[in-house]
């Protein structure tokens, strides 16, 4: 087989070493464009099942993505996002030098579970507002966000175009809600079938799962999140500091 290494690992592992060997010395840098299946079969001379394995296997290790509609690309390096602030999708990519952009996927008014309606402060079963859209960072699908909203401000926020303007950047700036904080809770969980749909990629891969509810002025929930990112594409970073002796925390003086 051409370019493989002289041994006895199965094809499909020497295809997959020699495609990783390419991508990690640059010669698929990137962003760029896996050769077709075909091309792979002919340069390798193994059969069409050992070429999917091989990619299967680059795609389970976050070194290839499949872009629905125009093939299969090398992923880009890991994003480091740091937990340090209140701030929004948009608002991190670009600082990161991203080109952050959406993928609108539905607006609906439904009733709220009791987390949600827990989160919202609102009673259950009262009707709000459920956006889901796909997050994309340089045309690559990065997390699936719902987004719920109290039924008044949700409907408002509805009729915008979510594509291009973010729901923080809606609130704040065009119907005047201060977002002031927000609680975090993050948790590592396997990808529903709904959610790989969403992000193209295999039912049960890793993600890490956001609950968020943001808070305004006088600590009124405004929205309530469910974040759901790529475990294999993001890294998230924060910085603590140790307590003082004598804080009550501790309970020393």
């Amino acid at each position: 087989m051409e370019n493989a290494p002289p041994n006895s690992a199965p094809l499909y592992a020497q295809v997959e070493a020699v495609l990783a060997a390419s991508i990690a010395d640059g010669t698929l840098p990137p962003g760029s464009r896996l050769p077709a299946e075909d091309s792979l079969i002919a340069r390798f001379q193994v059969s069409r099942t050992t070429v999917r394995k091989a990619v299967q296997n680059l795609i389970d290790r976050g070194l290839v993505e499949i872009r629905r509609g125009k093939g299969t690309f090398v992923s880009h390096p890991k994003i480091t996002q740091e937990l340090t602030e209140l701030s929004g999708f948009v608002e991190d990519m670009e600082a990161l030098g991203r080109t952050p952009s959406a993928r609108l996927l539905g607006t609906l008014v439904v009733a709220a579970d009791e987390t949600v309606a827990r989160h919202l402060a609102l009673p259950p079963g009262t009707l709000v507002v459920r956006l889901q859209r796909v997050r994309l960072a340089d045309g690559v699908a990065v997390s699936f966000d719902e987004t719920y909203l109290p039924r008044e401000i949700g409907e408002k926020v509805a009729a915008d175009d979510l594509e291009t303007e973010p729901v923080f950047a809606l609130l704040e700036q065009k119907y005047h809600t201060p977002l002031i904080e927000a609680e975090y809770r993050l948790e590592a969980v396997a990808a529903e079938p709904m959610v790989a749909e969403a992000l193209g990629i295999r039912t049960g891969s890793p993600i890490f799962l956001i609950e968020r509810t943001t808070y305004g002025e006088g600590g009124r929930p405004v929205d309530y999140e469910r974040l759901h990112y790529r475990g294999e594409l993001i890294r998230f970073v924060t910085r603590l500091a140790r307590p003082r002796k004598g804080d009550a925390k501790t309970g020393e003086t």
